[in-house]
């Protein structure tokens, strides 16, 4: 599987990372659902035109247009460096420990963050700062710095001493998805081998590829620890008693998955990605969802009775009609930054 980022053209801001399948008109397609445009045309960081999408390289930032030429979209960062002041300087307060950097630095690099969203137009988020101006976040410094080091130079680096599992919760936690992948490898790659290695996504999707309607696929009771299933569709699925979590801390990603209708009741699902997901009229009921990401997730008419959701992130999902009742703990919408 390849992933690339999707810029508008002449842009580099707002950009969507996607998995790249099928034919160039695929791409397209999940381009102008995700960009918001009718897209036509993919260009290269060079403005080369791409007409065959075996020409696309995993990791590829790529600009796509409604049928007009290339623009370039330097032009769009040299027109925002022009307007910034020494006001791009600026300080976190992380956990009692301060940290200096640029506000371009929390920014550019990934700009779906939730530090980019943060500190991309001042106080949008109504930032809370200490007595002498430094942004409060209420997390732990140890495991930032990292994070903070890696948006500099786009290097992984962890000092003796640091659990990666720790840096991998920050990462996850601020929306970080690339460093996130690599902390992920980083941590799989250290563990011992395991006769009894969890499913992959590639496994899982040949069992989904199996079945000819997905309302037909039944995996009840499976151990799915640690999968990836990124924008699969297992619509109408029975998927009830599984686990997805591994005892590694790799969390299972399900991001963008069509879920619609599938039914997981009792499942183990500490920390599961499932952000833009769909999971309309779906059956959740008496899972373990705590801390888990369902941000922007369609939760329309799903049960949700008797989950735990400690410490889950609901920020922009849709809840119209879904069952929450008899819920193990009290919704929480996870907001740890103050």
């Amino acid at each position: 599987m390849r992933r690339v980022t999707l810029f508008v053209n002449g842009s580099s801001t707002n950009g969507k990372v996607v998995a790249v399948y099928g034919s160039l008109e695929d791409l397209l397609s999940v381009a102008a659902s995700k960009l918001g445009i009718r897209a036509s045309s993919v260009y290269n960081g060079n403005g080369g035109l791409i007409d065959d999408v075996t020409l696309i390289r995993d990791d590829d930032v790529l600009y796509v247009s409604e049928g007009d030429s290339f623009e370039d979209p330097q032009e769009d960062l040299i027109g925002a460096e022009r307007g910034q002041t020494h006001t791009d300087w600026l300080t976190l307060n992380v956990g009692g420990r301060c940290f200096t950097t640029t506000r371009s630095t929390l920014v550019s690099k990934e700009p779906e963050s939730m530090l980019a969203h943060m500190f991309r137009e001042k106080d949008v988020w109504g930032n809370k700062q200490d007595s002498q101006g430094a942004y409060l976040i209420d997390r732990s410094p140890d495991y930032f710095e990292p994070i903070l080091n890696y948006l500099r130079h786009g290097q992984l680096i962890i000092n003796e001493g640091i659990n990666p599992l720790g840096v991998l919760e920050e990462a996850r936690f601020f929306g970080i998805e690339q460093l996130a992948e690599q902390l992920e490898t980083l941590i799989k790659s250290s563990q011992p081998p395991d006769d009894h290695s969890p499913l992959t996504r590639k496994e899982f999707i040949r069992f989904l590829l199996a079945t000819t309607t997905k309302s037909e696929l039944r995996c009840q009771a499976a151990n799915l620890q640690g999968v990836k299933m990124l924008c699969t569709n297992a619509e109408g699925a029975s998927l009830r008693g599984c686990n997805f979590e591994d005892p590694a801390g790799i969390k299972a990603n399900l991001e963008g998955a069509n879920l619609k209708g599938v039914d997981m009741e009792g499942s183990q699902m500490t920390g599961i990605n499932l952000r833009v997901a769909t999971l309309k009229n779906a059956k959740l009921k008496n899972c373990n969802l705590r801390g888990a990401t369902l941000a922007g997730t369609d939760l329309e008419n799903c049960d949700l009775s008797g989950c735990d959701l400690q410490e889950a992130n609901l920020r922009g999902s849709n809840v119209k009609g879904a069952i929450f009742e008899e819920m193990l703990t009290p919704l929480h919408m996870s907001q740890s930054v103050r």
